[in-house]
């Protein structure tokens, strides 16, 4: 692949012609092009469905085209009209198959049928959907516990879906619920409940438009969530600040062309998505922060001083905190030194970001998986809240704190009970409404399942969408553990790797699309998903299904639980049936779902609430909390240093345009100036020649841990780009090898994929490529 590949600079805006082109492409390389066409104009809109992609809000008011480039993909990816069939299989065996790349598996098409691995023929064989919910139960029911089993969720699946497989996961016995959140956002739940009481986000979308300052922080807009590109733009031309804290040089940051602006397009023009854009260091967010409150403390003593109007909004912090104080001391005690140090900005930038903040009323923090993959990622989003409290920039409108979200409903699975550490009140309301004793005890999460399984401590492994195997940190090590089970099981809409490790057992379940129409006994129904906002909508398919052969998310999850448990706690064909039953349970038990069929009919939805936009404090204290967090005393494992290592460079993982998650929708990374390869580093031209390499040579990369294992990934083409020295970045999943399985975040387990230690080795075949600087 990588020898078909050539890097050059990519001079356009975000959006534009570029991602017209590149829609065009993907729209006809569908193979169904007129029907996908039309169901294009559905995303997003009333009465059609919601994007399988990102989970980015939108704009309540109505427009012909409410998709973004990425969307575009998603659905012509989905809506393909290439098919994994029984032949396919047949000709096909899983050794062969595993030989093939992560992209030629997923652009085989849709699968049609469920299929049972057989390993004596090594080949996948069809099996009726009855035989396959058999043996999903018999493999669970003769496991010694329920807690030796792990039920994996996607952010993909609806609130309709997730809402069963919790309620029949909580039945068989356990809370192992390793999911796709605990690789992303944990530490902004746990940051923020921690600090304002509510894991979610408080602002809403119309907030985008009322704020003076928006701050974007380890966040690429324009690749992972690129609809959000267009408030971004649209602040900077009414006169607010829109500040990004990313390393990187991303273009979606720094420029937009809007498609849907005719006069833009014509004269092939862009706007600024910036006024001011700062390149901390990996990891060095929290520090750039803590410099920011630093310099707030200094203007507020100097304003006491002076007689002058407070700098902070003292008023706010007497009604509405706790521990400030604790707070304000240990940022008097953090040395300018170690600041500047961690976030690897001079003074002068972090000055520079301060008075921005002081100088607007109203501001938004928003951030990403650049904050939240760090070992000290819990502090370091509450340190974003710190800051926020200091000049009570939450509970009111145009402020406020924004995780912004990965897939379309990771949020929404959570909400609906997706939480290896289900609160009491959940289990409460479940145990009440349904009358069973439900688990209580914490379940696994995804890395705690990983190890499970590794020890044979856990023997079955159900997986509703995503591709676990690739997704997951230590690659190798996931793959034999999966390889340990008894049974694995996945729920997919397209062959991927996951499917071809297998269990001694294993089967793919094939499901509709959220593209397509899904009809039950009772009729066409629909599916639920919460956005980034917390705003709820719902989804109706507009395509025939791709086979007569698919069933439902919610359908799968009903029959495999009626199998294994009987109709108990509840009858599942009757639920199926109409999905208007479903959410009537929700609404029994979740908290903001009260008449969540009524609110429905509501064109756009509805808004779920949110405690701390209401300056109502769900925390210990009553009130929104000071968190008094100290740097990280080293960035770097203390092990790894303590053995003398010194890493050549810190690696963080990244996606390509042309990707999102671990589905690949092609091998370019415009922006970047990649181009039909994908095996490439990105480093400072500086730190390539200080290494002894030049760009074009190709590497491997060993990443740095204390347990011995050599952790490597072979045959890497070292690109120069405009990022600061002393880091590289390369896409996963193919460097997700690198990532330790005992590196993650304190309190989160969550992978430090945005840190790695890794030292360059020159690769043993050095197949140099044409390039040129790009960035």
């Amino acid at each position: 692949m990588s020898n078909k590949g050539n890097i050059r600079n990519y001079s356009g805006p975000a959006a534009g012609w570029g991602a017209l082109k590149s829609v065009t492409k993907s729209w006809l390389g569908s193979e169904k092009p007129l029907k996908n066409l039309r169901a294009m104009l559905k995303t997003n809109q009333n009465n059609g469905f919601d994007c399988p992609g990102c989970a980015w809000g939108e704009s309540p008011e109505n427009g012909m085209v409410k998709f973004c480039e990425n969307g575009a993909k998603a659905v012509n990816w989905e809506s393909t009209g290439r098919y994994v069939t029984p032949d396919f299989f047949a000709q096909h065996s899983v050794s062969q198959l595993s030989r093939q790349t992560d992209y030629w598996l997923e652009y085989q098409g849709r699968l049609t049928h469920p299929m049972r691995y057989d390993a004596a023929s090594d080949h996948y064989l069809p099996v009726s959907w009855d035989d396959a919910f058999a043996l999903v139960a018999k493999h669970l029911n003769n496991l010694e516990s329920p807690h030796q089993a792990e039920f994996y969720t996607s952010g993909r699946a609806s609130n309709e879906a997730a809402y069963l497989y919790q309620l029949f996961v909580r039945a068989f016995g356990t809370n192992n619920f390793p999911d796709c959140s605990n690789m992303c956002h944990e530490a902004s739940g746990v940051g923020m409940k921690g600090s304002v009481g509510v894991g979610k986000g408080t602002v809403v979308f119309k907030d985008l438009e009322k704020a003076d300052a928006i701050f974007v922080i380890g966040q690429n807009p324009g690749t992972n969530h690129p609809r959000m590109l267009e408030p971004l733009r649209e602040a900077v031309h009414r006169g607010a600040r829109v500040v990004c804290f990313n390393p990187l040089k991303e273009r979606g940051l720094e420029r937009f062309q809007h498609p849907q602006n005719p006069l833009e397009m014509l004269s092939n023009g862009s706007e600024p998505t910036n006024n001011a854009y700062f390149r901390p260091a990996l990891g060095g967010d929290m520090a750039a922060i803590r410099g920011m409150a630093k310099f707030l403390l200094q203007w507020e003593r100097e304003a006491q001083e002076k007689g002058e109007p407070a700098v902070f909004d003292h008023e706010f912090i007497k009604a509405h905190t706790s521990g400030v104080d604790a707070y304000l001391a240990e940022v008097d005690a953090t040395p300018w030194e170690k600041i500047i140090e961690q976030s690897g900005l001079s003074k002068a930038d972090i000055e520079s970001a301060a008075t921005i903040y002081r100088n607007a009323d109203r501001v938004i923090m928003c951030w990403a998986m650049g904050v939240t993959q760090h070992r000290h990622s819990v502090p370091t989003v509450q340190e974003i809240a710190n800051l926020q409290l200091l000049r009570g920039n939450v509970g009111k409108p145009g402020a406020g704190l924004s995780p912004v979200r990965g897939h379309s409903n990771v949020q929404g699975d959570r909400t609906v009970g997706i939480d290896e550490k289900a609160p009491k009140w959940l289990i409460d309301a479940i145990e009440k409404r349904f009358e069973f004793e439900a688990p209580r005890m914490p379940g696994h999460n995804t890395v705690q399942a990983i190890q499970a399984m590794e020890q044979g401590n856990a023997k079955v492994f159900i997986g509703l969408g995503g591709n676990f195997a690739q997704a997951t940190p230590d690659t190798p090590r996931t793959h034999a553990a999966l390889r340990q089970c008894e049974l694995t099981v996945h729920v997919a809409t397209k062959l991927n790797r996951s499917h071809l490790v297998t269990g001694k057992d294993a089967l793919i379940l094939p499901c509709l699309g959220r593209t397509e129409i899904d009809m039950q006994a009772e009729g066409q129904q629909g599916v639920t998903v919460e956005d980034t906002f917390s705003m709820v909508h719902i989804s109706y398919g507009q395509l025939p299904p791709s086979s007569q052969f698919l069933r439902s998310e919610p359908a799968i999850v009903a029959g495999i639980a009626k199998a294994t448990l009987g109709n108990r706690p509840i009858d599942w064909d009757y639920v199926i049936a109409d999905y208007s039953r479903i959410r009537d349970l929700i609404a029994d038990t979740i908290p903001g779902f009260t008449d969540f069929n009524e609110k429905l009919k509501n064109p756009g939805g509805f808004h779920l609430g949110n405690s701390a936009a209401d300056r109502n404090w769900a925390t210990d204290t009553g009130k929104a909390n000071f968190m008094a967090n100290i740097l990280p005393k080293e960035l770097v494992n203390e092990a790894v240093l303590e053995r003398g290592d010194k890493p050549d460079l810190i690696l963080q993982t990244l996606r390509s345009h042309d990707q999102y998650n671990t589905t690949l929708y092609g091998l370019d990374d415009r922006y970047r100036g990649v181009f039909g390869m994908r095996e490439v580093v990105f480093a400072n031209e500086a730190d390539i020649r200080r290494l002894g390499y030049e760009p074009g040579d190709k590497v491997d990369m060993i990443s740095l841990w204390d347990d011995g294992k050599e952790r490597r990934v072979s045959g890497f083409t070292l690109v120069a780009y405009d990022m600061p020295e002393g880091q590289a970045a390369a896409y996963y999943p193919e460097t997700n090898p690198l990532v330790p399985l005992e590196s993650y975040g304190d309190r989160t387990f969550t992978p430090t994929s945005k840190f790695i230690a890794i030292k360059f080795e020159k690769a043993k075949a050095d197949n140099r490529i044409a390039t040129a600087a790009v960035g």
